[in-house]
């Protein structure tokens, strides 16, 4: 008789979509399948105690796929708190055993990164603007929920909510609990909303007209007025202005250059007097270390510690700067939520020169710090409070302290609202109106050119805002030579970019005919895939991966050259998905390559790889990459996809081009010909004049990204 084969149990594992998993369980003889629990239909033999055995020998790390009877199941679905624990901890398990034993595993479909979120959820409102409200008896406010650095749909969050589900997914798989009061407040809003109006299937949510908390908060408990108050004593002392104040103290160890000293005298007068402003200095020109000096200065006069409110991706680099210019101050993080920190906000505040923290923890805890005594409030990367009807801009203006600095390179990227929002946090006398400022100054200047009108508002806004750019401080920087590099799509290439090009044309042309606003997220979607086609067309179709990519061809050759003569660069994109093919592809080019995204979790890493000169080339998205980076290692920088704000682009290659570089920095913008990258280049360079006028005195204006402007990427 020929041999029994040995009984192998097979567990079948398939990821599926909807952050779900199934498994189900088989016993294998050779080629053989059976059932694990039927014994009809049988083909070949079973031997029954073999297969029993098996069973009594499974180790310990699958408890957890058994039932309490202690037979295998069957088949399972595993979905939230289990998917995590799956996923995590017993995958790893079942992948080792798979390896010897009478176990096999069989995986389908793609294991999602089912980690916890490293940061709390971000949730803001947007309100309409008032030429965009219309006649109904409520508002629509769009409701943005952040995690990690994505996005989740209101509707997905309201559903694990409303059933109870322990866990809300990202599409990655990261995930943050419903428990969190972040949600509950949510929750609770939502709630009260329905009570009044009926609500949206989108992201948003309808709020009655006469229910207008959210933009009446600050009035309604008197912020707005006492802060004016104050603002207004205060700007008496412009009056008698007679030359600034020269600052040194003590507890700065490092020589401050020219500009950086006139700097903090320009702060410490502001301070003095009790003004606020704004320090718009071209990134990399020590904004950081001219603001150090002001707190030092202050704190040698014994007033309150500072309050320093940063995006998480710099709060390193502040600890750091404040280590190297002023190691005599000291500087407490507040890293955490107050549920996962051993001491209170109090704790930290004793002692402290310094408390550092986050945007979102700063929101989260607003009432705490607002209850504690300071001596001022510095906003690094103040762009995050640009928009007026946020949370944290609200938190941030309800902060009763006796000075506000914003620290910024860009004060302000698309619309005049924005410098308000920046202006109204530092001085907030100075246009109390948003309506008013829209009115009388923002449309006048933006739509109409009105020079008058410019001119008057730069008078009014110079005594609190002071920006130098690079050339004005030439002799402190090597010289920067930036060059757009046009890159020809293979045949191929080119006609699967017009074939697509003509299908999005007749579709954006026709969502602007039928409203522009309304259909703004259709269009953007579809101009996203023309760019996208613009670089390599696998990444909008599967189809087309072997068309390749000719701007990586070309980008490959020039990183082979600049390696070999011991240079280092920095590629930058705002595609995850273009970036791990680069990646791919310089890899099996034998260069060295640093790697950082938004779903990086430890960025000391690459950074440090970088820095040591254990990688040539640094791989950067955009947005992980776009503040809280110091890289003068490199002297090449690549911008693979051009978009239409500048300033964004600007502050990627001034990661290379900061103060402390000693090299020749070298700025390449590879461009596809005759595509929407080509348009994209013309609409930035007209979208770059209303930030230049409005701040340097430069050429005509421009407003934000129009219907017109979209038609323009579509022209032939």
């Amino acid at each position: 008789l020929p041999a029994v084969p040995r009984p192998r149990l097979e567990l079948t594992l398939a990821w599926g979509p909807g952050h779900r998993a199934e498994t189900s369980w088989a016993w294998r003889y050779g080629d053989d399948r059976f059932g694990l629990r039927s014994y009809d239909g049988l083909v070949g033999i079973r031997d029954v105690d073999a297969e029993e055995k098996v069973v009594a020998d499974l180790p310990l790390e699958l408890r957890a796929l058994r039932d309490i009877g202690g037979d295998l199941l069957d088949h399972r679905i595993w979905q939230g708190r289990d998917l995590v624990e799956l996923s995590i901890h017993l995958v790893a398990d079942l992948r080792a055993l798979a390896q010897v034993g009478d176990i096999e595993l069989v995986e389908t479909g793609e294991q999602r990164d089912y980690r916890p979120a490293d940061d709390d959820p971000e949730i803001s409102f947007h309100g309409p603007d008032e030429s965009e409200r219309g006649p109904n008896d409520w508002l629509d406010l769009s409701v943005s929920i952040v995690v990690d650095g994505e996005s989740v749909p209101l509707g997905l969050v309201l559903e694990a909510l409303t059933r109870r589900h322990e866990l809300v997914f990202t599409e990655t798989g990261r995930h943050v609990r419903t428990d969190h009061p972040a949600f509950a407040q949510l929750a609770e809003l939502v709630a009260a909303a329905k009570e009044l109006v009926d609500q949206p299937d989108d992201d948003k949510v309808r709020v009655a007209r006469h229910d207008l908390a959210l933009w009446n908060e600050l009035e309604a408990i008197g912020v707005v007025d006492a802060q004016a108050e104050q603002w207004m004593r205060s700007a008496r002392a412009l009056r008698d202005f007679d030359g600034l104040p020269d600052v040194r103290p003590e507890r700065v160890v490092s020589t401050l250059r020219s500009y950086q000293q006139t700097g903090a005298n320009w702060l410490a007068f502001l301070w003095e007097a009790q003004l606020g402003g704004i320090l718009a200095d071209d990134m990399g020109l020590g904004k950081t270390l001219q603001a150090l000096t002001l707190v030092a200065h202050a704190r040698e006069r014994g007033t309150e510690p500072f309050l320093v409110v940063a995006p998480t991706s710099v709060v390193t680099a502040w600890v750091e700067q404040a280590r190297t210019h002023t190691p005599d101050l000291v500087v407490r993080v507040v890293g955490s939520s107050a549920a996962r920190r051993d001491q209170t906000l109090a704790q930290l505040h004793d002692g402290a020169d310094v408390v550092l923290t986050t945007y979102t923890l700063f929101r989260l805890e607003a009432d705490a710090y607002a209850a504690l005594p300071w001596g001022g409030l510095l906003l690094d990367e103040a762009q995050n409070v640009k928009n007026h009807q946020g949370k944290t801009y609200h938190a941030v203006r309800r902060l009763d302290v006796p000075f506000r600095l914003a620290l910024t390179g860009t004060p302000f990227e698309n619309r005049l609202m924005e410098l308000w929002s920046l202006l109204s946090v530092v001085a907030p006398g100075l246009y109390a109106s948003p309506a008013r400022f829209k009115q009388l100054v923002a449309r006048p200047v933006e739509q109409l050119g009105d020079a008058q009108t410019l001119a008057r508002f730069q008078r009014r806004i110079r005594p609190f805002l002071l920006r130098r750019t690079k050339e004005q401080v030439a002799d402190d920087l090597p010289p920067k030579q930036e060059h757009v590099v046009p890159v020809e799509l293979t045949p191929r290439h080119r006609t699967v970019y017009d074939t697509h090009l003509q299908r999005e044309r007749q579709t954006v042309l026709g969502l602007i005919d039928d409203g522009f606003d309304r259909n703004r997220v259709a269009i953007f979607s579809a101009l996203t895939r023309l760019r996208q086609l613009s670089l390599d067309p696998g990444l909008v179709d599967d189809q087309h991966d072997g068309v390749g990519s000719a701007k990586l061809d070309l980008l490959v050759d020039h990183l082979r050259e600049i390696t070999a003569e011991g240079h280092q660069s920095l590629v930058f994109s705002q595609f995850t998905s273009y970036l791990a093919r680069v990646r791919d592809r310089l890899e099996a080019a034998g260069l060295s390559v640093a790697y950082l995204d938004g779903r990086t979790r430890r960025r000391d890493v690459p950074i440090e790889m970088f820095r040591s000169g254990d990688a040539s080339v640094f791989l950067i998205s955009l947005k992980a990459g776009g503040v809280g980076l110091t890289l003068t290692e490199a002297d090449y920088v690549f911008v693979l996809d051009p978009w239409w704000n500048p300033a964004t682009e600007a502050q990627a290659v001034d990661r290379a081009h900061r103060i402390g570089q000693d090299k020749h920095v070298m700025v390449y913008r590879l461009v596809s010909t005759g595509t929407i990258e080509e348009k994209v280049m013309a609409l930035k360079d007209r979208k770059a004049e209303l930030f230049a006028r409005v701040l340097d005195g430069d050429v005509a204006l421009s407003s934000e990204l129009t219907a017109t402007d979209v038609r323009a990427l579509f022209e032939a």
